[in-house]
């Protein structure tokens, strides 16, 4: 049996209270884990305190599979395995082992900060030109989404494994457990899950038989309340639990992969075994800089959410935003002023720098940013900004790639005060649609430009064999002026996730918020664009005012899933995005 939908009845009940305690979820999910409609239909989440552990992660089953691994004694790498393989499960609109991530992991005991890349490849087949059409024009973007020309290498897997070979405590089979008991006898169907499905955002899901047949079984799009079963997937975990990384990149699953996406019911793609077998994740130094007198610290290339959250807030440093109340109107102003400017040169500069020259420290220099924030003018919008000129820069067209906002972070911090900021996708809600044994493989070609060239220039961040696609994905980390760990910080949505970080972290650092406070600000972005203002909130009131400075304001939802930890003198506080279904859990 693929899957089982059927109403939570006192049956469905038996089979959840014959999982194991990390599985025994209440039938009906409370509440606050229910996603609006509106900001206005929030529930205020409370922030949480712990003095051991803390994770904080997208699902409440997923918060629970991580608790009980930390409860275990298990490491901060070895809890977000288990939020992973749940979350595949949960949440597979926006992640899973279909897909990739970014991990940055600070090691106390060593007072040493390590990120691992696991973003995904273009396969070695793979060629700039095979997003156009027989007239060189791009597709429309949401045909070049659906089915197997989209999916590159899944990644995550590769950078957990490789994680936990060494910050691994508990064994690889251990960390298996709650997902394969979720997946083999049931789990309760989300609002967010059923919202999502029956809202057909990604055609693909009607579209693709496999996956139609999981998210529509008899014709039916599942409903929140009622219990969901994968037995392919419990099937997968337990080979993955027994023989490790090897089945997905060299074995029986392997071959599904590869059959899945060249034999896609729509638009085929040239992903091979040679592409799986030679995937390699890769650990590189964090990108850091400095703010006030904390040193904040991200992913480097090809995601751009780390320089882009450094600059956005070296650009401002000088004009001292503690002045201000939080959300002030001419805060909010200068906030959308500097994000200009670091988009600008994101979509110059940032590509993946095995195959680009990419200007990192040129792009973060403190100089650099300095003369940047002088083109800030406090009473006017500058309007379009441009890319500058940092050292080490090689001329370059803007990207012409579109990122969607189906995204996951986990945030946790162990007993030993390891900490791990982990932010995973597959990309588009649903990804490609492409369903293999369970699970949904990614749509991360897409993050490339579908152009290779603009007038007359290579873009950056052009398709090529083998290379990963740039990312907005912005997991981070700040410390404070003795290197001890401050915050563990990162969200989904898209590009916007650069200015949900950044927002979140100017609300603790500048504003002197709880993380729960500061997660709930109602948001405001500007990606060298309009300056936009997230519909039904407070922050509304500053439309006329920023439009008096010149701004273009739109209105409009933010759904950002921040997940906050801070380590303070008291032990630690968390804090789960209220628009999202997100929990934190702690001891």
């Amino acid at each position: 049996m693929f899957s089982v939908f059927k109403s939570v009845s006192l049956v469905g009940i038996v089979l959840l209270t014959s999982l194991s305690s990390s599985a025994l979820m209440a039938v009906n999910l409370p509440v606050e884990d229910r996603e609006p409609e509106a900001a206005t239909g929030f529930t205020q989440k409370h922030s949480v305190s712990g003095k051991e552990f803390m994770i904080a992660a997208a699902n409440p089953y997923a918060s629970q599979a991580g608790f009980n691994v930390l409860a275990k004694g298990g490491s901060a790498v070895d809890a977000a395995i288990a939020v992973q393989l749940v979350l595949t499960l949960v949440e597979p609109q926006s992640s899973g082992i279909g897909g990739g991530a970014f991990i940055l992991h600070w090691d106390k005991s060593k007072q040493h900060l390590t990120t691992f890349d696991g973003r995904e490849t273009a396969p070695k087949a793979a060629t700039p030109d095979m997003f156009l059409d027989k007239q060189g024009k791009t597709i429309p973007w949401i045909k070049a989404v659906v089915g197997g020309r989209s999916v590159g290498v899944p990644g995550v897997l590769k950078a957990l494994k490789k994680a936990h070979d060494q910050y691994g405590v508990l064994s690889w089979q251990e960390l298996f457990v709650d997902a394969i008991k979720l997946a083999e006898y049931g789990f309760v169907v989300s609002p967010r899950l059923e919202k999502l499905v029956t809202m057909e955002f990604n055609p693909g899901v009607s579209q693709l038989s496999e996956t139609r047949n999981y998210f529509f079984p008899e014709g039916v799009p599942v409903k929140a309340g009622t219990l969901l079963i994968n037995k392919k997937l419990a099937n997968v975990y337990r080979s993955l639990a027994k023989d490790g990384i090897e089945p997905f990149y060299n074995g029986w699953l392997a071959k599904k992969i590869i059959l899945a996406v060249q034999k896609s019911e729509v638009a085929p793609g040239v992903l091979a075994l040679a592409d799986l077998k030679n995937y390699q994740a890769k650990q590189m130094p964090a990108v850091c800089g400095e703010y006030h007198q904390y040193n904040v610290c991200g992913m480097g290339p090809p995601s751009s959410g780390g320089v882009a959250v450094i600059q956005t807030l070296g650009q401002l440093e000088s004009f001292n935003l503690s002045q201000y109340k939080a959300n002030d109107l001419q805060a909010v102003h200068l906030f959308a002023q500097s994000s200009r400017l670091a988009f600008a040169d994101r979509d110059k500069y940032i590509a993946d720098n095995d195959f680009v020259n990419v200007p990192v420290n040129g792009l973060i220099d403190k100089r650099y940013l300095a003369q940047r924030a002088k083109l800030i003018n406090k009473s006017q919008d500058m309007g379009k900004a441009l890319a500058g000129q940092p050292e080490g820069a090689l001329a370059q067209a803007n990207d012409l790639a579109f990122e969607m906002p189906s995204t996951s972070h986990i945030s946790i911090v162990d007993s030993k005060g390891n900490a791990v900021s982990m932010t995973t996708s597959i990309e588009m809600a649903f990804g490609s649609a492409v369903m293999v044994e369970g699970f949904i493989l990614n749509n991360q070609l897409t993050d490339f430009s579908l152009a290779p060239e603009a007038n007359g220039l290579p873009i950056a961040n052009r398709v090529e064999p083998l290379k990963r696609p740039r990312s907005s994905m912005a997991p981070t980390m700040v410390f404070n002026q003795d290197k001890s760990l401050k915050l563990v910080v990162g969200s989904p949505g898209g590009s916007r996730i650069i200015n949900y970080v950044t927002q979140t972290i100017i609300g603790i650092l500048d504003w002197q918020l709880d993380p729960q406070s500061a997660i709930n600000l109602p948001k405001v972005t500007n990606r060298n664009n309009v300056t936009t203002l997230e519909k039904q909130t407070d922050i509304e009131r500053l439309k006329a005012g920023l439009e008096a400075k010149g701004h273009r304001v739109s209105i409009r939802n933010l759904n950002s899933g921040l997940h906050v930890i801070e380590v303070n003198k008291h032990g630690l506080l968390g804090g789960a995005d209220p628009r999202r279904e997100g929990k934190v859990l702690a001891k």
